[in-house]
């Protein structure tokens, strides 16, 4: 891939459905993926487990969006216990980061104390949210985040959550498999969608938002499964209540 790579060419990418990864940590390349069958996680039937329902809505973690995205990124691409090596090299870290810096990368936090134990990256365009990784470094940490990440979507009027492939950690999430030109025909309709990652409020230090969603519910208002916090997350039992109530 060119070194003259930037996020023009990313988004593009994004747009037409593929993505690109590393071979190795230290390895600067990048190739294009394009799989033959895709991972999605069903926004209108995502499932929470029982038990994880009831660790969310202990809030154990301190849940926050966008306050220490490059923070996640390199805390997904160390090395751990049964992943020794990872696919996040310093093309993929700069170029999400400067992404980030434009409003359409966006990263979901949880934290103990001032001590960062799980979280999550993605990019979003228009009504779609392609996941990119994730980290726990905490029990359900990163489980805690994703169900942050759904809530928030949902409210802010997504309709598509890429996961790129088959995990099996995510198959008690409802995760599904759909052939390429499937999901691009659910591509190419979720980018006419407007959807606002915020939900609303104003991203972390300030700026301005995308208007809501037509029918949407403000950040302040307690009809729409539970309170939110400042970072626009619902809290714990909200943040369940609102995934149940939708799907």
């Amino acid at each position: 891939m060119s070194s003259r790579f930037g996020t023009a060419d990313l988004l593009a990418c994004y747009r037409r459905g593929v993505f690109p990864m590393g071979d190795a940590r230290d390895d600067p390349n990048l190739f294009l993926v394009d799989p033959d069958i895709r991972g999605i996680l069903p926004l209108d039937g995502f499932h929470i487990p029982k038990r994880l329902q009831r660790t969310v809505r202990q809030d154990p973690y301190r849940v926050t969006a966008d306050t220490a995205f490059t923070r996640v990124m390199d805390m997904c691409a160390e090395s751990t216990d049964g992943r020794e090596s990872t696919w996040i090299n310093s093309t993929i870290l700069n170029l999400y980061s400067a992404l980030h810096r434009e409003g359409y990368a966006h990263s979901i936090e949880c934290w103990d104390g001032d001590r960062l134990v799980g979280g999550l990256y993605g990019v979003a365009l228009g009504g779609a949210f392609f996941g990119e990784s994730m980290f726990s470094r905490a029990t359900d940490a990163s489980k805690i985040a994703l169900v942050h990440l759904v809530a928030r979507l949902l409210e802010g009027g997504f309709v598509l959550l890429d996961a790129q492939f088959h995990n099996p950690h995510l198959e008690q999430f409802g995760l599904i498999e759909i052939p390429r030109a499937d999901f691009k025909r659910r591509l190419a309709a979720a980018l006419n969608v407007e959807a606002d990652f915020y939900c609303g409020s104003r991203p972390p230090g300030g700026g301005s938002t995308m208007s809501m969603p037509a029918g949407r519910s403000s950040i302040t208002g307690s009809s729409d499964g539970g309170g939110r916090d400042a970072f626009g997350n619902f809290t714990g039992s909200g943040a369940v209540q609102r995934i149940t109530q939708i799907s």
